[in-house]
């Protein structure tokens, strides 16, 4: 196949009009219905890709060999005969209940509902790469994943089936990342995002009138203390990284004549190692079982998003530093530490090797999760170029 690929101008400005369209239509986790059938159109429309519809998700899929397009007639050579193993690539497609504030003019429909986090740029890149293979010789069986729930941990363990449904060997993803060049490509050997989870404690009591709280049993004691308990579980010795970020925490209402008789404290608990994050997960719940019980309160617990480790696998991390100096010309930038977010792909491989590389939004970018994000249009070649190249080289 052509390895010297440059996105060309017109094929740059349907991708960014499609990322736009998918900005204007963005979607929850698990409610991605346009956005599906948003992608799927321009896949069908645009490339010779066969697209597979699995309710949820969908993926697209080109098999080894020459193009469909009749004036391909060369016939494979043994190197890039059917033969070779199945390879994937990942994107996500889901937006993010955070107000749309920007003033873009293709600005999100739903107010309360945006892209910011870029899985329209991803969505959209991933549709680039195969609008880049239309008449091109593909050395392997190339599988495209389009997956919903992200942001939520819940899409990629249903989408992971695939790999070993198609025999896939190798997957790959990235992710935009702000703090770095624009365009650059930005990588991490061996474990690259932590474990995660949510955990939500519910306490229940008794409410009483404000003038006579001792007729009751209120859980701001216990919701209170259980909050501080964190600090002290997060000064004990550990191996890597380990974070609790208390993210909600709710006693009572301001009715300022009805002491609470019900309080909640959830919790982000993330980790460089997973069985420490679990440590600290049953210390905080055995610490709340104490506190129900000194203050005769009952306790429920639940949990949420939960992420496995990202761990790139080192073959691939050396296919994708390849691409990147083939790409951009200059050696990939190697993260010294974890990025702490959550990402779900490590779901992927746990079934197969893979890898996740980020690529520079800019240095001084707005921080991914924020109002003032938006995808930046300007790295989308350099996205869909190095999944290309990492096809190639593979």
């Amino acid at each position: 196949m052509n390895t010297e690929y440059r996105l060309s101008e017109k094929d740059a400005e349907l991708l960014i009009s499609l990322r736009h369209e998918l900005h204007r239509r963005a979607e929850l986790s698990g409610a991605e219905h346009h956005t599906k059938e948003l992608l799927m159109a321009f896949l069908r429309d645009h490339t010779e890709f066969d697209v597979k519809d699995r309710g949820a998700w969908f993926y697209a899929f080109r098999p080894a060999g020459p193009s469909a397009d009749a004036s391909s007639t060369k016939a494979p050579s043994p190197a890039t005969s059917s033969s070779a193993l199945p390879i994937a690539f990942r994107a996500d497609m889901d937006a993010l209940p955070i107000p749309e504030s920007c003033g873009l003019p293709y600005a999100s429909e739903d107010p309360n509902v945006s892209h910011r986090c870029g899985h329209d740029g991803h969505s959209a890149a991933l549709c680039g790469l195969a609008l880049s293979l239309n008449g091109q010789m593909l050395p392997r069986d190339v599988y495209l994943i389009f997956q919903h729930a992200e942001e939520t941990g819940e899409g990629a363990g249903v989408c992971a089936s695939l790999l070993s449904e198609k025999n896939i060997k190798e997957i790959y993803a990235f992710h935009n990342l702000n703090g770095y060049p624009s365009g650059r490509v930005v990588l991490r050997r061996g474990q690259t995002q932590p474990a995660s989870g949510g955990r939500t404690v519910t306490f229940t009591g008794a409410p009483a009138h404000a003038s006579t709280p001792e007729n009751g049993k209120s859980p701001a004691r216990a919701a209170a203390e259980l909050c501080l308990y964190i600090d002290e579980l997060l000064t004990r010795p550990h191996r890597g990284m380990l974070l609790a970020t208390v993210v909600n925490l709710k006693v009572g209402t301001k009715d300022f004549g009805v002491a609470p008789g019900t309080g909640e404290l959830s919790v982000t608990e993330r980790a460089e190692y997973e069985d420490e994050m679990d440590a600290l997960d049953r210390a905080l719940c055995e610490k709340a079982r104490q506190l129900a019980a000194r203050d005769g309160l009952t306790v429920s617990f639940s949990e949420s998003d939960r992420f496995p480790a990202t761990v790139n696998d080192d073959a691939c991390i050396d296919r994708v530093s390849r691409a990147a100096l083939a790409v951009t010309g200059a050696p990939p930038i190697e993260m010294a530490e974890l990025w702490r977010a959550s990402e779900d792909f490590g779901w992927y491989t746990k079934v197969c090797p893979g890898a996740i590389f980020y690529i520079g939004s800019g240095e001084d970018y707005p921080a991914l999760h924020t109002e003032g994000y938006d995808f930046p249009d300007a790295i989308l070649p350099a996205a869909v170029q190095m999944f290309r190249a990492i096809l190639t080289s593979c």
